[in-house]
């Protein structure tokens, strides 16, 4: 019966993911929500359903049907995976915080940040919770002051929403999950939003059109680092992703002011924000397979 619980997740996981389209015409909040739910609750059916398998154990039966050890192996194997990998990730994020950590500082709009001697333009969070600002001196020899602080803005916004902590998990999700059908296209849309999401929150502090000269002069730079704790921050951005953020900013910049205020904006990442707390309701349906515990004897 184990193996029948197992398999049925797995196909809905298989299912949820197929259902996934790219939807250009709908508005940041509901791109990003729609996107995120498809991404998260698959996985989370997996983790449920392997977490009420252990639980049970091997013996015993579910309703009339017995129980088997290939089930329980099977789930075993899976968090197994999912924890080794986690392990994984952490360490090698934590080692690139620590070489970060020896780069010398300087300060930058009022703040410390990490200072980088490579000839290419580069600015990027580095880090979990408490991110490192990384700079390369060639960006702020080349950089206009409007520029350099069109770019930090970007920068805070990212360190506003905690983008490294919470694309850490994400990315997380993403790797041991790159067997389900989508999971690279859902990613891309992610990472695309929170940008949207970053530049929308700059353009708020200085002029849309700096944010957007600023990011055609960094954001093709050539990586620093090969990873970024799989949050993505050091890879170079793909010309479709690129394309969407400058026709954001420019909608911004032609917008009146009155009209800029009523776009659409994704403000958070966090999973009870109250303006769309319906939007999340879903995540209820991730913790079904639980119940199965209440029909195992």
């Amino acid at each position: 019966m184990h193996l029948i619980v197992l398999f049925t997740m797995f196909a809905l996981a298989w299912g949820l993911r197929s259902t996934w389209t790219e939807a250009i015409e709908d508005t940041w909040i509901d791109r990003w929500d729609r996107t995120l739910a498809i991404f998260l609750l698959p996985p989370l059916l997996l983790f449920t359903s392997s977490i009420s398998i252990i639980w049970m154990g091997p013996h015993g039966r579910m309703v009339w049907v017995g129980n088997d050890w290939l089930s329980y192996n099977v789930a075993i194997g899976f968090l197994g995976f999912a924890v080794f990998y986690l392990l994984k990730l952490t360490e090698a994020g934590w080692r690139m915080l620590q070489q970060v950590r020896t780069y010398p500082t300087t300060k930058l709009g009022g703040k410390n940040v990490r200072l980088l001697d490579l000839s290419t333009p580069y600015i990027a969070q580095i880090g979990f919770w408490q991110p490192e600002l990384v700079v390369t001196r060639y960006l702020l020899d080349t950089l206009s002051t409007e520029h350099l602080a069109a770019a930090l803005a970007h920068e805070q916004a990212h360190y506003r929403y905690r983008d490294t902590w919470y694309f850490f998990w994400l990315g997380w999700i993403r790797q041991i999950t790159n067997w389900l059908p989508q999971t690279e296209a859902m990613w891309q849309e992610l990472l695309v939003l929170r940008e949207i999401r970053a530049d929308r929150w700059a353009s708020k502090q200085t002029d849309p059109l700096l944010v957007a000269e600023a990011l055609l002069l960094v954001v093709q730079s050539t990586a620093v680092f090969t990873e970024n704790c799989c949050t993505a921050f050091s890879q170079t951005a793909p010309v479709t992703r690129l394309n969407q953020r400058i026709e954001a900013l420019l909608a911004i910049s032609e917008s009146t002011d009155a009209h800029a205020r009523k776009l659409p904006v994704i403000e958070r990442i966090d999973l009870f924000q109250r303006d769309h707390l319906r939007s999340w309701t879903w995540l209820m349906l991730g913790f079904l397979p639980l119940l199965t515990v209440a029909f195992h004897t």
